[in-house]
């Protein structure tokens, strides 16, 4: 059975993952707010260093309520924007419907089931460069997989379905068992370079090309690791050096949270910090470098954010 996909969210995540799976042939359902009218005239364009396309006609929508019905639905909104789930999910549910968060942060599907406490719910992390630099206009640099597990309902089958579909679609992509240890492997990256590359205004290459950035993103990275630890999840130390040297290979990029920063849009601090710090402090344990780090970020949020 094709699966009937909804993007919530195209922008550099639901374009790319939604513009690959449409790509490659599945039925894709694109929910557009400002970019509504410009796709509808011009369509969508990937530049991907897995090969360039451009989808002229595309299932484009301005409301969910113009939408069908959808097997699953891929929530690749910033976490700032999950108020409005409650209301723009319903339309596009059927009783099999598996939602998935594609977003940072941790103890989000958690919230979500609070509003949907029947509802099929997974969690995607996305370790992926990939910016929007346009209307219509997605720019993928490096990386792409994408790794779904389930958070409530009898999921697995569609899910690995889900992981299928991302692989003949080029994507790089794999089911896990445990959602919760790989959102903690994701904040060991997300925590120290979003935050950093706010509060320093720089990019994740100038953190990695200084010695003394490079020695605080380890230590940042060694503390969320011992957190994770201490609620009880495992992860092996030798995880710091591999996402080093995974980042000091890939292409200059700026996280997603600076370019938050730099549009003066609200940033992620409530999924991908404060929650983290709550979770550790609920075990005994605290992180006073990312704490400090959470602080740095609200001053900053609060001094254009009035």
């Amino acid at each position: 059975m094709k699966l009937k996909y909804a993007i919530v969210g195209t922008g550099a995540l639901g374009g790319f993952y939604g513009g690959m799976l449409a790509h490659a042939g599945n039925g894709v359902h694109f929910l557009f707010h400002n970019d509504y009218d410009f796709i509808c005239k011009n369509g969508l364009m990937v530049d991907s260093v897995l090969g360039n396309f451009h989808l002229q006609n595309i299932n484009a929508y301005y409301s969910t309520s113009q939408m069908p019905k959808c097997d699953v639905v891929l929530v690749c909104l910033k976490t700032t924007n999950n108020i409005i789930l409650k209301k723009i999910l319903p339309p596009l549910l059927h009783p099999k419907t598996c939602v998935i968060l594609v977003q940072n942060g941790l103890k989000i599907e958690e919230e979500l089931a609070t509003s949907f406490p029947d509802l099929s719910i997974a969690g995607g992390m996305a370790f992926i460069c990939s910016n929007k630099i346009g209307e219509g206009h997605i720019n993928h640099l490096d990386y792409g997989k994408i790794t779904i597990g389930s958070y409530q309902g009898e999921n697995k089958k569609l899910l690995e379905q889900v992981c299928n579909d991302f692989i003949a679609a080029r994507v790089q992509a794999e089911f896990t068992g445990d959602l919760e240890k790989s959102r903690w492997k994701k904040l060991i990256w997300n925590i120290p370079y979003n935050g950093l590359c706010v509060v320093l205004n720089t990019t994740t290459e100038q953190l990695m090309n200084n010695p003394k950035t490079y020695e605080l993103v380890r230590d940042l990275m060694l503390e969320v690791l011992n957190a994770a630890n201490i609620c009880g999840i495992r992860i092996r130390e030798s995880f710091v050096q591999e996402m080093l040297d995974s980042t000091r290979i890939m292409k200059p990029y700026a996280p997603s949270m600076k370019l938050d920063f730099d549009f003066k849009r609200p940033l992620e601090i409530r999924a991908i910090y404060s929650s983290p710090l709550a979770e550790a402090r609920s075990h005994g344990f605290e992180m006073k470098k990312v704490s400090m780090l959470e602080q740095q970020l609200q001053f900053i949020q609060d001094s254009y954010l009035k």
